[in-house]
This record gives structure tokens, sequence and C-alpha cells, in this order.
């Protein structure tokens, strides 16, 4: 299917032993908008083209993510060929999204998510968001009894702040024993370049792997809502319209028509441009790549071969500050 393109690269996540592929595949819509038929095809075709690194989280579709996910290990590909990563900490009670920290909810979790994954332990368990809510060693606790328990390899942190991470790995490393957070994912994208400021910055001085989630800034810098909004695409499904239409503003318009010119230029995709601009940025290991169906995939793992000049990263550059 994809003899044409270069087997996958494999970075190390930040300052640890554990390689993954330099493009993670992302589940957030597997389970809902992804059905089992479009999830094969795109774990055959991501694993085919020596992608390792598999993302998901418990509150992806209330777990239905994880239960896909699960139901294709084994069948689709070897759980020993695979770096299993998941998330946990949020959930919807009630109908209502709540974010919980407690080392008691997350041992609960992720009990449920090896149960629906169908495995014995992750790769690569992460604290999906900051709280106030609960000490912030009472939820790293949690972190520490999962890798003595055998449960997870390593552990990481989603979404926290600059300030946030660098106070997380610190209490980690300030005791003999404790397990050292080997990731942070976070939104990164040429849309999306706050975390450069502090993020990134703590990521990298602490040895954490960056993971950036939404590397596509929510489909927008693909070029697909230049001219409008496509009926099958997420900004028109009920439950992504308000997450994509943050981008759908002329600040992000700018940055879109000078991807679209770069891509014109070097005979790509903006998809391309915009994909292989933040997987070689500073810190990062691997982006997250979600696609709907196996076709949008496809167009994601082209990116192996691409490398962006230099004066096309500095233009970019530019334009996106």
């Amino acid at each position: 299917m994809l003899d044409s393109v270069p087997v996958m690269q494999q970075r190390f996540l930040g300052r640890t032993g554990l390689k993954v592929s330099r493009l993670g595949l992302g589940t957030l819509t597997w389970g809902r908008d992804t059905d089992e038929h479009e999830a094969r095809d795109q774990l055959v075709a991501f694993t085919e083209a020596g992608g390792t690194l598999l993302d998901t989280a418990a509150g992806y579709g209330d777990g239905a993510s994880e239960e896909l996910l699960g139901s294709l290990l084994g069948d689709v590909v070897s759980r020993d060929e695979v770096v299993l990563a998941t998330k946990a900490g949020i959930s919807r009670v009630r109908g209502t999204r709540e974010t919980n920290l407690s080392r008691g909810f997350l041992l609960r979790t992720l009990d449920a998510s090896l149960k629906r994954l169908g495995v014995d332990h992750v790769d690569l368990w992460q604290v999906h968001a900051w709280s106030e809510d609960t000490p912030v060693e009472e939820t790293l606790g949690a972190l520490d009894f999962a890798v003595t328990s055998g449960r997870a390899s390593y552990v990481g942190v989603s979404n926290y702040g600059g300030w946030q991470s660098a106070h997380a790995a610190t209490w980690q490393t300030a005791v003999p024993g404790r397990a050292r957070l080997a990731s942070h994912q976070v939104e990164y994208s040429l849309l999306s370049r706050e975390v450069e400021s502090e993020v990134l910055p703590a990521a990298v001085a602490m040895g954490m792997g960056v993971l950036p989630w939404s590397p596509l800034g929510r489909g927008v810098l693909t070029g697909k809502y230049r001219s409008g909004t496509p009926a099958d695409s997420r900004a028109a499904s009920p439950h992504f319209a308000a997450f994509v239409g943050a981008y759908l503003d002329q600040r992000s318009q700018r940055i879109v028509e000078a991807v679209a010119r770069a891509a014109d230029g070097l005979g790509w995709s903006p998809l391309e441009v915009a994909l292989t601009w933040v997987r070689d940025r500073p810190g990062v290991s691997a982006p997250i790549v979600g696609a709907r169906t196996s076709a949008q995939l496809l167009g994601s793992l082209t990116v192996e071969q691409c490398e962006l000049p230099e004066e096309i990263v500095t233009a970019l550059d530019d334009v996106s500050a």
C-alpha cells in the first residue's frame, strides 16, 4: 500500500530509552466518527509505514476508542510491536465533562483502560489535564504506583502549563525511586505556538519528549476550509464545530495561505508542509495525527519523505509568530 514511502524513523521519547515513531496515530474519533472498518484500515496503513506510537485516552468516546483499539491489537498488529499510550483524568459524569486527578480515580481509570485495551500494561500513561482540585503530589503518586505495579512502563502529563510541568517534573526527580516524567502532550501547530514561550523550554530542560496534538491546527492547516466548510468535515459536526471554528479567523487564514504558497512551490500538499514543520521543531518527539478516515491518514504518512528547506521554515515562523 505504501511501498513508495520510506519506513518511519524512530526517536527517543525525551531523555528516556523508549523509542517511538516520529508520528503517532491518534484515535480521538475511534468508536464514534470512525468505525471499526476505518480504524482497522488506519492501523494497517500506519503500522505498515513503520508507525509504532498509538495514542488514546479513557475519555475518548467514554472509553469507546480504547475498546476499539483493544479489539484490533493482536489481530492487526502484535502488542509488542507498538507503543501503547493512554491518558486518564477527564471523563463525563452525568453528561458533564469533569476533571478528576485524585489517586483513587486515576488508578481505577487505568485498570478500566487496561481491561478495554485487553493488555496487562501500557507503555505510556499520562495525566490528561492539570487541576487545582487535587494536590499535585497525590496525582504524581498515582503515576508512581502505576509504574511500580507494572501497569505502565513510562508516565507523563498532558495540557500542563510551563510552570506546572516543570514543578511536576522537579517533584518527580527530588526523591530517588519516583517515576520521572517522560512526556508532555500539548496542542502545537503553526496556528498554536503559545507553548514555545514556556512549555517547550520546560519540557526540554526536564527531559520530557513533546507530543503535539492537533499538529494540523484542528484540520484547518490542510486548507480544506479555504473556501467554506465541507459537509463531511469536523467543523460541520455538532461536537467539533466550536473546536475547529476557533481557528477559522483572519489570522489563521493568513497562515493557511502562506502554507498553501509554500506547498505550491515545493510540489507538496499543505498538510505535508504544516506537519513537517511541527514534526521537526526542537523538543518534539512525535506529533499525534488523528484522522477520521484511512484516506485522510494516508495523506499524513507521506511526510516521512519530506524535509522543509530552511528558508521556508523561516518564512512560516515569521508569518505565524
